[in-house]
Order: structure tokens, then sequence, then C-alpha cells
């Protein structure tokens, strides 16, 4: 086919296009989740309303999964779209 081989490469790139849209998407929501989750060492008293930090460092988790997979995610979601502009 005649001409027919750039199409092709175009379909490839817009594939590439939303699926790294649809996976950073689902990154970001993991993200947004892992901001605004409450430390299990937090605590909330409603008789003195004030907040209460119950912490030793051998029990305190910096991140959960959710932010792990998330940030991998919209990392896999740029090289995606990366590598769409690259053969669009």
């Amino acid at each position: 086919m005649i001409g027919g081989g750039n199409n092709d490469m175009n379909d490839i790139a817009a594939m590439f296009q939303l699926a790294g849209a649809a996976i950073g998407a689902v990154g970001a929501i993991l993200l947004f989740i892992e901001f605004f989750q409450v430390p299990s060492y937090v605590s909330y008293d409603t008789e003195f309303e004030s907040y209460n930090l119950q912490i030793s460092p051998a029990d305190a988790q910096e991140y959960t999964w959710f932010g792990r997979l998330g940030a991998l995610a919209l990392a896999l979601a740029f090289t995606l779209q990366t590598v769409a502009v690259f053969l669009g």
C-alpha cells in the first residue's frame, strides 16, 4: 500500500498516548490517596479538640504502597507519552 506506512506509526503513537493518559490517571489517583491519608500514629481527641502524636521511629512508615505504585505509574505514563511524541 502506497503511503500507508506512516498511518500505522500514527496509530501506534496514538495507542501509546492513550495508554499513557490512562496509566497516568490511575497513578494520580493513587498519589491523591497517599497524600491525604491520616497516619496511624496521629489521633484526634474530641474532648480537647486537639491532635496527639504517638510515634516512635521504629513504627513510622513514610510511604504506603499507594504512593509507591502511583509514582511508578506516573513515571510509566510520562515514558509512554514521550515515546508517543517521538513516534508521532
